[in-house]
């Protein structure tokens, strides 16, 4: 299984950006995916998830703001940032998994956010 996140890049504050991770190989039962983030010095925190139903949730420092989306058929999750702050400045990493009897974890290589006026 390979995830490849693409979409980060150099914004400055208010802009807008769109990550896309998709998942390849052997996809079978995906239940949750999700997007992390790690700033440097600071532990990977949650960003936002969305469940095999549709069910989403977000860091409160991201509501209002950032959309995760999922397109099932693809294998690929979305993260649609608006109104970028530098605070979101970190690379960010998405993540699957899936059901194979017990929960496993997949995670892509990271892509980097870069906030700055």
């Amino acid at each position: 299984v390979q995830l490849q996140a693409s979409g980060g890049g150099v914004v400055q504050p208010g802009e807008s950006l769109r990550l896309s991770c998709a998942a390849s190989g052997s996809i079978f039962n995906v239940n949750n995916m999700g997007w992390y983030r790690q700033a440097p010095g600071e532990q990977r925190e949650l960003v936002a998830r969305i469940t095999s139903g549709g069910n989403t949730n977000y860091a409160d420092s991201v509501k209002g703001r950032f959309t995760i989306s999922r397109d099932n058929a693809k294998n690929v999750v979305y993260l649609q940032m608006n109104s970028l702050k530098p605070e979101d400045t970190a690379v960010y990493y998405c993540n699957i998994v899936m059901i194979l009897g017990v929960p496993a974890t997949y995670w892509g290589q990271g892509t980097q956010v870069t906030v700055s006026s």
